[in-house]
């Protein structure tokens, strides 16, 4: 698998609330390697999102440290940890996310546009056709079904070689035929790519596909699997 390429060190989250200060998550420690795959599972409010959040760098931990690409995360401001998620991070969400003014091409050529990439337009269409949206270059978002959306979005999150592509319930909004090719997608591009895999995910087949898994209650690691 090679080096470490995200770490969680005794990583835990807490809030205030109306009854007092509330944790979301407590003291957990992780490490992955290029290419690995981890599925993160629970109930619903037992810190899975949050967990995914600190791991991005879109948010800081109340204690504990999130290393990202060799980054300590916490010792950056935001400017800086928007440009490490930048240069390292993609990013799947169960709601697409993709622009409506956009075509299919255009939302994938979107990033590497404004990484200044010279050959975005060769790179977007290289991905569009590997998920099998060649066809469908020039459609809206609005003219895709909700899977063709999520090629779209898969395409676009691969589209600038990420060495972590976090994926927020990737399948949620798709039925389960769409959602078995989405995650085949994932995961083919996962081995392709070497691109390490963290899913939060209530599909315990999806999770299953995963190297690794962990389970979460009310913000407690409670079972470290590795299928």
């Amino acid at each position: 698998m090679g080096a470490s390429i995200l770490t969680a060190k005794n990583l835990s989250k807490v809030v205030p609330s109306a009854e007092g200060e509330l944790t979301i998550l407590h003291e957990l420690s992780l490490e992955l390697n290029k290419g690995d795959s981890l599925a993160i599972v629970g109930a619903s409010g037992s810190g899975k999102s949050t967990l995914l959040g600190l791991l991005a760098g879109l948010d800081l931990p109340s204690s504990g440290e999130v290393t990202l690409a060799g980054q300590a995360l916490s010792s950056l401001d935001e400017d800086q940890r928007a440009r490490i998620r930048a240069e390292h991070v993609g990013f799947v969400f169960q709601s697409f996310q993709l622009l409506d003014s956009l075509n299919a091409l255009e939302n994938v050529m979107l990033p590497l546009e404004l990484d200044g990439r010279k050959d975005a337009w060769e790179r977007a269409t290289e991905l569009l056709q590997r998920v099998g949206l060649g066809q469908r270059l020039t459609h809206s978002p609005r003219q895709l079904s909700g899977g063709e959306q999520q090629r779209v979005a898969i395409a676009r999150a691969f589209a600038a070689e990420p060495d972590v592509l976090f994926a927020d319930e990737p399948t949620g909004n798709l039925d389960s035929h769409t959602g078995e090719r989405i995650s085949d997608l994932l995961f083919e591009l996962n081995q392709e790519r070497g691109t390490t895999l963290v899913l939060v995910t209530h599909d315990e087949r999806l999770a299953h596909r995963c190297r690794r898994l962990i389970r979460l209650e009310a913000g407690l690691l409670v079972a470290p699997l590795e299928p």
